[in-house]
This record gives structure tokens, sequence and C-alpha cells, in this order.
């Protein structure tokens, strides 16, 4: 038995909790019961007759119970909306939104948003979440309001690990949201029910400790608030979602570390860094779950994720002076449905009752074969026999009896049918081209155009489907982390449906961590999600088989464009293929390329032409050093042989004053002096070598001038003009 003080706060909470439930179900009275008209208008047949007015049908003789009755007038349906419902559910599980995780801040890595899509399309997977985002759409689109949900499970029996799974919610009327809500799928949502009425027998046997029903039934009278939750056959279970603020204080330490008042982590930081920098109060938001039968909580507990585990995913949705009224595709098309089956109804009406074709002939001719022609219209006779003795007045046989024209149907009747048709293609947003009918376009793109504008009216459906699977995905990775707490082994599914196990540690600091053998290879990579902010995006689209089947038919055209290309990504070719041994192949094709064109494989991610074009400015750059370097040394050779000229010239100088000094002498000398100065002159030239046969020359600089009369470098000597040849000093030097 609960204390007092506890079971005051339970009885406060339950009396919350049924005024909550009382005013949804007074906000949403009118716009549901407007929805269930548009589900029983859309579940219309023949054997129901739910599209027909009661008032109608009894105005045509029909019984609205069994549906007919004898004498009564037709009161045909032809159901057309599922035509157009279809169109559009079809349209969205050909094209289903997927939710893909971004990382946010520093602290996030993209390897972590893999694994988050990983884990999440995994989650779907054993999740069949399919089935619920289906039937979601199609009460969305049927009338309005579809809902999906959020559940925790424990993997196995003898684990104590969990699992979130996605669950359907197939009886959206069995949602009551917060009215208050402003965002479509509810994510402002303070409070939330998922009611179901259960037999009394499964409520005892399910909830063998709660208060008999006797008890409950004794509590409930004179009380409307606890008399609706039992009936004579049934119990109503509530599972109430509620957000519960604690009053609490924040506390900040260094490194912009933070932690809630009183908390485990608050005491460690308090003990390495003493008391907080700075305290602010805060309201704490966690999320409450109970099971209720409205007069008892059966069982409670905190729900481990941050948001309301309840999505809502609405078609159409106005307020209208404080009251929410909410409709789908079926709610505009009601009376064009109608005005269809009242017309194909009139229409066969009158067909029904005109008068058979009757034979026209003159009298006489059918003397003796009567029986034949008056079952004419019922019986196939193989012929019919006349009398050919009839004459008219002049004594010529008398034609035939013929046929007069059967009745046709008024022109304004099956204009009226056509145009009740059109109609109903209007109301719902959808024409020829959006439902496969053939039109006036001719090219491919003309009709694409066209189903594009078709596709126009009923987009907002897809959008906020969209905007659900999208609440769905982020509140998949907020829940994650708090649910793999543990160091555990998780499954993940990749996108072409590959399976692969990840290592999950909540334990580590960082985002991820890889873990290398001697050789530098990563051997283990240990994943923490919990590491950082992450969002979703939302990209709609085909699916993967189909995205598989478009990549296969462009990489056929390709390869038929260019058959070289089958040494460039034959093998990937071969992998989109659908038959038995294409795996096999793409290996051996995959190992064929590795021989021919191994560029082609590397693991090398630079861009081939980015590679090649650097690769060229490479070589570019040595054959501008090399130029560089040979105008490098002719800059040299230039200096070089700027200094030999600047030498020779101050030789020449010297020389050419020596030749002066000598001229000034010889004036005043004797031919005898001048003689014997000459020949020691050429005898120290012989001496040194200068004049022998087989001297060496000096280089011979291409730059300097070639003057004949300037004698060899470093040997002064009288200039030419002042002395004689040199054949006469040796005829000289011989006498």
């Amino acid at each position: 038995m609960p204390s007092k003080p506890a079971a005051a706060a339970e009885e406060k909470r339950l009396e919350t909790m049924r005024s909550r439930l009382q005013m949804a179900e007074s906000a949403l009275g009118a716009s549901r019961q407007c929805e269930v008209g548009d589900l029983r208008f859309m579940a219309g047949s023949p054997d129901n007759n739910w599209q027909w007015p009661d008032d109608v049908l009894s105005s045509r003789g029909a019984v609205a119970a069994s549906g007919a009755s004898l004498n009564a007038r037709p009161t045909l349906t032809l159901n057309k909306l599922p035509q157009h419902v279809r169109q559009v559910t079809n349209e969205q599980r050909q094209n289903r939104p997927t939710g893909k995780v971004i990382p946010v801040d520093d602290k996030a890595d993209v390897k972590v948003a893999l694994l988050y899509d990983g884990i999440i399309r995994h989650i779907e997977y054993i999740s069949d979440a399919d089935v619920a985002y289906d039937t979601a759409c199609e009460n969305q689109v049927i009338y309005g309001e579809g809902y999906v949900r959020l559940l925790t499970e424990y993997c196995r029996e003898d684990s104590f690990d969990l699992d979130v799974k996605i669950a359907r919610i197939r009886n959206s009327f069995s949602v009551y949201m917060d009215p208050s809500i402003q965002d479509p799928c509810g994510a402002d949502a303070e409070w939330c029910f998922v009611t179901e009425d259960v037999s009394r027998s499964d409520y005892e046997r399910d909830f063998p400790d709660a208060q008999p029903i006797s008890s409950l039934m004794a509590q409930g009278v004179g009380d409307p608030g606890l008399g609706s939750w039992l009936s004579e056959e049934t119990v109503r279970i509530a599972e109430y979602f509620y957000y519960d603020y604690d009053n609490t204080t924040l506390n900040l330490y260094p490194g912009n570390q933070t932690a809630f008042d009183g908390t485990d982590e608050d005491t460690y930081l308090r003990e390495n860094f003493g008391e907080p920098a700075r305290r602010r109060k805060v309201n704490r938001k966690k999320v409450m779950w109970v099971k209720t039968n409205g007069y008892e909580e059966l069982s409670s507990r905190e729900w481990p994720g941050k948001y309301i585990p309840v999505v809502r995913i609405v078609g159409n949705e106005f307020e209208v002076e404080g009251e929410m009224h909410i409709s789908g595709i079926v709610r505009n098309a009601k009376d064009a449905q109608r005005m269809y089956n009242y017309w194909t109804s009139q229409e066969a009406e009158m067909l029904a009752l005109s008068p058979k074709a009757p034979f026209i002939g003159y009298g006489g001719q059918f003397e003796g074969y009567e029986t034949q022609w008056k079952t004419a219209n019922t019986n196939n006779w193989p012929y019919l026999e006349v009398n050919p003795d009839v004459m008219d007045g002049s004594g010529s046989p008398l034609p035939l009896p013929q046929r007069a024209m059967p009745p046709l149907a008024q022109a304004g009747l099956i204009q009226a049918k056509v145009g009740a048709a059109e109609d109903l293609k209007g109301t719902t947003g959808q024409y020829d081209a959006s439902l496969g009918m053939r039109s006036n376009e001719r090219s491919g793109k003309a009709i694409l155009a066209r189903e594009r504008q078709g596709d126009t009216g009923t987009y907002h459906y897809v959008d906020n489907y969209a905007r659900g699977v999208r609440y769905v995905t982020r509140q998949l990775v907020d829940i994650i982390p708090r649910i793999y707490d543990t160091q555990r082994i998780a499954r993940i599914i990749g996108v072409g449906d590959e399976i692969e196990m990840a290592q999950i540690d909540p334990r580590q600091e960082e985002p991820i961590r890889e873990i290398k053998d001697d050789m530098g290879a990563v051997i283990a990579t240990i994943y923490n999600p919990g590491v950082g902010t992450y969002d979703v995006m939302v990209t709609t689209g085909p699916g993967y088989m189909t995205k598989r089947q478009e990549a296969l038919e462009n990489m056929s055209m390709l390869l038929q464009t260019n058959t070289e290309l089958w040494s460039v990504f034959g093998d990937l070719f071969v992998k989109n293929m659908d038959w038995p041994g294409a795996t096999g192949i793409a290996e051996r094709l995959e190992r064929h390329i590795a021989q021919v064109n191994p560029s082609v494989l590397s693991d090398d991610d630079e861009d081939p032409q980015l590679k090649q074009a650097m690769q060229m400015i490479e070589a570019l750059q040595g054959e501008l050093e090399q130029a560089t370097g040979m105008i490098e040394n002719v800059g040299k050779s230039f200096e070089s042989q700027e200094l030999k000229l600047k030498k020779y010239e101050a030789e020449i100088k010297a020389y050419d004053a020596e030749t002066k000094r000598i001229a000034a002498t010889s004036e005043s000398m004797t031919e005898d002096q001048m003689q014997d100065i000459v020949l020691g002159t050429i005898d120290a030239a012989v001496d040194t070598g200068d004049l022998s046969p087989g001297m060496p020359q000096l280089p011979q600089d291409p730059q300097m001038p070639q003057d004949p009369q300037m004698p060899p470098p470093g040997m002064p000597q009288p200039a030419l003009g002042d002395l004689p040849p040199p054949e006469m000093l040796v005829e000289e030097q011989e006498v």
C-alpha cells in the first residue's frame, strides 16, 4: 500500500490526466466525427451503400441495412476514391523519405553520423517500420491524421540490453494529443494519450494486481470522467505521456563543463574543481510514462528520451473559431463521388426501364409465326419466317419487317456523368497524367512535366509525411546513446543492405577510436555515439532498389556508347545486376581490371585529372629550374669573359706604352744599338718558347675583336709598325 502522500500525489496526477483527456476529446470531437465519416465513405462498396445518404436510399426504395429491396431503384456504387488515394500512398512507397544524420558541433564525427544511419536502418528493419509508416500515410491521406510511436523492448529474454522499435498505430482515433500544439508533428506537445479498449477478461489476465472491475464500477457511479473508462464489455487502458518539470540548479565548472546540482557528475566535478564558477535556476524536463485505467496507475516509469515518443503525420489542418479541423483527400471528393454514383444509377435505370426495340411489319406477314416473333427479343432464333403472299395495293410483295431503333441514353445524362468524373479529379488534385492516362503529350519530357504538375496538387501530403519521418529519426538519434549505455556490439545495415557489426563503448571520451597493429593497420574501431551533437535532414527519392535499376540503365547506356569503359567500371555494372552468379562475375572482372588498369582500383582518393595536372606542373618546374641554371651559367660565362677582356685591354695599354717608350728611345739610338735590342728580345722570346712552332696559343674569345696587330698577351713588344718584318730580322741575324 502506498503512503498517504504518495497516494495523494497519484490521485492528483490521475485527476490532471482525466481532465486533459476530456479536453482533448472535446477539442477533437467535431473533427473526429467528420474523419470517421470520411473513413466510412472511403470504405463504401455496393454491399454496404455507405456512399449513399440514408434519406436518398429510402426515397429510392432501398433499405439501408441490407442495401436493396424489391422494386427498388438502382443505387449503384462505383467507388473511384481508392484509385486516387492509392496514387498518393503508393507514390510515397516508391519514393520513401529517409533521414540522414549530420554532425553539428566540433565534437561530432562524420563516421559516427554514418554509424547512426546504419543503426537506424537496423531499427527500421527489426521493427517493420515500413508497415508503421505506410499505415500512418494511408490514414493521413484518407482522413487527415496518422501516427507512429517508439517503443523500447529487451533484445532477448535473458538480456538486459534494450532495443528501440518503431511501432504501428492502426487506429489514429485512439490517439489524443495536446490540442494546443503548433508543430505539425506534435514536437511541442506537453502530453499525449494512446488509448485501447480491452475486454474484461483480457484486463483481468494482464493486470491481476489491479483493482477488480466491480470496485471500479462502484467508484465511477455519478462521475462522467470515470464512467467513460468502463463499459459493459470493455475497459479503457491508456498510455499517458507527459513532461515532468524539476526545479533544480545548473552548475558551471572550468572547461565549460556543466552538471545539475546533486547529481553524481556534479559531485565528481566539485571534488576536482571545487565550487562551481556560475549557477542558474532551470526547470529540468523529463518525459514520464504511465499506464492507467483511469482509476489508478497500473505502471509508470521515466521514458529514456527527451521527446514524447508519438509522432503525428497530418494531412490538411485548419483552425476555425478555435476548433481544429483535420481532413484528407476524401473530404472534398465526397460530393463528386456521390454525383458520379447518382448519374451512373440514373443511366442504368433509364436503359433498364426503356421498352425493347420492336419489329415493325404489315398485317398478315406474321400469321402462323406469331410465337417466333413474340419471343424474338428473348430467344435467339436461328431464323424468322414471314408470309410472302401479303401484297400491297398494286400487287407487289410488301417489304420485310424492320426493327425500330433502340432508345439511346440522353446526351445531358452522359455529359453529367463525365463532368462528375472530372470533378472527382479536380477535388483530389490529380489529373490524367498523374493517374497514368494517355493525353496529348508525346515526348518523355512533356509527360514527366505533366506528371509533376499533377503531383503538385498532393505534394503537401508528401512533405508532411517527410516531416514525420524526420522527427522519428531525430528521436532515434536522441534515444540511441541512452539505450546503448553499455559496451555492446551493434548491428548496422548499410545503404545496400549489407550487414556489419560495430563496437560501442559509451565510456570513452572521444567519439571514435581506432586500434592499430604494429604495422599501423586499423584492426578495430570503437564508437561512442554519445559524444557530440547530431541533427537530421531528410532526403526524398526512390528507394535503393529503384536507384540500383536506374544506375544499371545509365551504366548500360555508357557502355554501349564506349565499350572501353568495361575496363573502368565493368565490375560495378555487373554488381547491380539481380541474377545468380552476378557477384562472382563482378569479382572476376575486378581482378581483371586490377591487372589491366590498376590505377582505377587504387585507394588514392586524389582526382586523376588533378593528379595528372600536378605531374605536368612538376615537370614544368623541373624544366624551369634547368633553364634558370643554364641562364646562370651563361651569366657567369659572360662575367668571366668580361674579366678576360678587361685584362686584355690592360695588357694592350701596357704594350702600347712600351712601344711608345721604345720608339722614343730609338730616336736617340744608333742602328747597332737598335739591332742589339731587337736581337736580344727575339732571343728571349725563343728561350721562353713564345715563338716556337708548336707553341700553344691562348684561346680566342669570340666576343673580343680580332686585331691582327695585337701581340700575344703578357709579352711587351714594340709596335709592328715601328719594327721591320720578322723575315728581315731573320735575314739580318743570318748575315
